[in-house]
């Protein structure tokens, strides 16, 4: 009987997470090492934002480069394996949090995404109120999907790559 409600309260955590954002999608590591390599090569001036940071792969590989990494993600779940996975790495931070009702800090160099069709746009405009607030331009990684009416700076497979400035974007 533990097993049954362990694996229902799963479900339901995970289902919970599917009706308020992209639902979860281990990024390939091999991918993602060349959308750093080729995108946008990480180094220890950046901090990165993943939104729906998972199980924090994304948020290693950007500490491998000595990058500050800091992961918002709606699952309690993959918040502790993430915190877990990414235990001996001090520039990983993880939080249990929803994007939409958090700022990102002032030292925020790029944002990274796997958004979904339906929310990409709104995505990528509440990083582009973020870059006017902060005063500066964001680098935008979308994983996945682009954003429509917006031109990318560079795309390597699925990665496309935006660049934000304060004033840049009215309404993508």
């Amino acid at each position: 009987m533990f097993w049954f409600w362990l694996l229902a309260a799963v479900v339901v955590i995970f289902g919970f997470v599917v009706f308020r954002g992209a639902p979860y999608v281990p990024s390939r590591k091999k991918e993602l090492i060349a959308a750093f390599d080729e995108l946008y090569p990480l180094s220890e001036k950046d901090v990165l934002v993943d939104i729906g940071s998972g199980d924090g792969i994304v948020l290693r590989e950007a500490a491998k480069r000595h990058a500050r990494a800091i992961g918002y993600e709606l699952n309690p779940l993959l918040v502790i394996i993430s915190r877990f996975l990414s235990r001996r790495q001090p520039l990983v931070e993880t939080y249990l949090a929803d994007f939409w009702f958090v700022s990102l800090p002032p030292e925020t160099t790029v944002v990274y995404v796997f958004g979904e069709s339906r929310d990409i746009t709104k995505m990528v405009n509440k990083v582009a109120d973020e870059a006017q607030r902060l005063k500066k331009p964001l680098a935008f990684i979308s994983y996945g999907f682009a954003v429509p009416n917006l031109m990318p700076v560079k795309k390597t497979g699925a990665y496309y790559l935006y660049q934000l400035s304060p004033l840049q974007i009215d309404e993508a």
